[in-house]
């Protein structure tokens, strides 16, 4: 699977996920990818640097009892919070952290607007996340947006499955 940054022609950025660019074409072609904020169907990749890893064994897993999201086949909240986060044609880049003062509380405020956006629209299974995630995964239970608590082993265990989780921010001043 190759994740794109995608900018529609209202400046929205979004993120969308693709078997491969032949597959990204095809669809926009047919408009069916359409931004999750305005619903244009003119979208187009955005400028973005690759993610490269060696070995999944050597990828650092979550942090022990992190707060995990599946993420949908369409819209989802994190996509649009991470867009309206974002200024237009802005995308978090990861030399944003190092330029300045300014710009890292910039960057910190989308990452807490994010946070505040997917607990706002998702349900807290607490402890039960993995279990709850594969009910859904497996359709044995509602297909709904979730978050909670997971070790990393049982993290991995979701990712190996195919199901998609994602750790939910952690930010400086959530530790105070």
């Amino acid at each position: 699977m190759i994740k794109y940054t995608l900018v529609c022609e209202t400046a929205h950025t979004f993120e969308g996920w693709f078997r491969n660019s032949d597959d990204f074409e095809t669809q926009c072609e047919r408009t069916m990818v359409t931004c999750p904020i305005c619903g244009s169907s003119k979208v187009r990749k955005a400028l973005m640097a690759p993610a490269v890893t060696t070995s999944r064994k050597k990828a650092s897993p979550p942090p022990a009892n992190a707060e995990v999201q599946p993420v949908s086949a369409g819209a989802s909240v994190a996509s649009e919070a991470t867009a309206s986060a974002n200024a237009p044609n802005q995308a978090l880049q990861p030399s944003a952290l190092l330029s300045g003062d300014a710009q890292q509380k910039e960057v910190i405020e989308a990452l807490r607007l994010l946070r505040t956006r997917v607990i706002e629209n998702s349900e807290n299974v607490g402890s039960k996340f993995a279990a709850e995630a594969r009910k859904i995964h497996y359709g044995e239970a509602e297909q709904r947006s979730i978050y909670g608590h997971t070790t990393p082993a049982d993290a991995e265990a979701l990712l190996d499955e195919g199901i998609a989780v994602l750790p939910l921010p952690e930010l400086p001043d959530d530790k105070n």
